[in-house]
């Protein structure tokens, strides 16, 4: 491109952002409805980002699960205690002065109402082993006490305390066949685990007359790279039947539903909104170009090329969805960004506590798709404006 056409393109477009003040309403009007659009696009898609950023902090690579084989999740997993020993006597299993480092766990669902609507949820409930604290890295009590083995006592997640109704360290609620006491409050970097309630596996067997049965069992393994060795030596042991995962893969499994399911639903809201936002760019620069056609015809006639008229045309609407991007990434930062939700886990149906999370990436994509708004909005118009006859230009009052 010549410096001619350069100049040219430069000096309308700047005459062009000059006059916008003239066209302020629908200026506004295009560039709300922009903004609108990149805020709910990058607030769906930050639940996608928050689930899948709760699953990834709480899987490790040293930890395994065992399922019974056949199962994809541990609602659907069964284990006898027999079969706990035998993978507890692993020689790749990490041993402390307590023994192994491992925990039979049972997994059932509780009802627990929303704090925020009072509609029953399903609250996972989990009975757990006395080594379960070490197979949770960052685990820790931060309010009360933990639960004391073979009592009826309970300790919450931080996340599902704050979003069921009575889990609040002192609260009682009836569970299968007994009355139970919540006696803590526990934290673990924000993972999965807080979004459960906590007891002793075997007191949860009898008062959901589970006999000595489990759904599974985490494994704390001498070291990341032992998975392999771990995962051949049980799936071969005739007596045992189980599926082995590291605990990261497990969960990357379970959140591969609802983030492809939340990422599909939040493209699609924004492709419609967009539509929306397209049309108001439309009317804005349609109505720039008609307020402007003698203008232009002058320019024209004055020797400017149509690129530069096109090039200015798609400038200015390009600039409206900047600033309309821009505005929805500052209000959907300041909305969702950290803000506690629950929602369904679809591998188990029961209810998983997360932080909406804003990334530079979530944020970055909504700018773009502000952009390719503006683009969209200013291109017919743009075309019309250089395509404009001069004489005919010249002629509007």
């Amino acid at each position: 491109m010549s410096n001619n056409s350069l100049a040219q393109i430069g000096a309308i477009t700047a005459m062009n952002v000059r006059n916008m003040s003239q066209r302020a309403a629908s200026s506004i009007v295009a560039l709300i409805g922009i903004a609108g659009v990149v805020t709910v696009l990058i607030g769906v898609l930050s639940i996608a980002e928050g689930f899948r950023a709760v699953l990834e902090i709480s899987g490790s690579d040293q930890v395994a699960i065992v399922l019974r084989n056949g199962a994809t999740d541990e609602m659907g997993s069964g284990l006898s205690q027999d079969q706990t020993r035998v993978i507890a006597d692993s020689p790749h299993a990490l041993r402390d002065e307590q023994g192994p480092v491992v925990s039979p766990e049972l997994y059932v669902i509780v009802d627990r109402p929303l704090l925020t609507t009072g509609t029953a949820a399903n609250v996972p409930l989990r009975g757990v082993g006395q080594q379960a604290t070490k197979l949770r890295g960052n685990f820790k009590i931060v309010e009360g006490r933990n639960f004391t083995p073979g009592t009826f006592e309970v300790v919450v997640g931080k996340g599902a305390s704050m979003q069921f109704a009575d889990l609040k360290v002192g609260d009682q609620f009836r569970a299968g066949t007994t009355n139970w006491t919540v006696v803590g409050i526990f934290e673990d970097r924000g993972s999965v685990a807080e979004s459960e309630v906590w007891t002793d596996a075997t007191v949860l067997q009898g008062a959901y007359n589970r006999g000595s049965s489990y759904q599974s069992m985490r494994v704390k393994l001498t070291s990341a790279s032992a998975m392999q060795a771990f995962k051949d030596e049980l799936t071969s042991d005739p007596r045992l039947n189980v599926r082995v995962f590291s605990e990261k893969q497990y969960y990357e499994e379970q959140s591969r539903i609802l983030t492809t399911l939340v990422n599909t639903l939040g493209t699609s809201i924004a492709v419609l909104m967009g539509l929306g936002a397209i049309f108001a760019a439309l009317n804005t620069m349609y109505s720039a170009v008609s307020s402007r056609m003698r203008e232009i015809a002058t320019l024209r006639a004055l020797g400017f090329g149509s690129a530069p008229v096109i090039t200015s045309v798609l400038a200015e609407a390009m600039l409206i969805g900047l600033i309309g991007g821009l505005l929805g990434m500052i209000v959907s930062y300041f909305a969702f960004n950290g803000m506690r939700a629950s929602t369904m886990n679809f591998a188990t149906f029961s209810q998983l506590t997360f932080a909406f999370t804003v990334t530079p990436q979530l944020l970055l994509q909504g700018l773009i798709w502000a952009l390719v708004l503006g683009l969209i909005g200013g291109l017919l118009p743009s075309l019309r404006a250089a395509k404009l006859p001069i004489t005919t230009g010249l002629r509007e009052l």
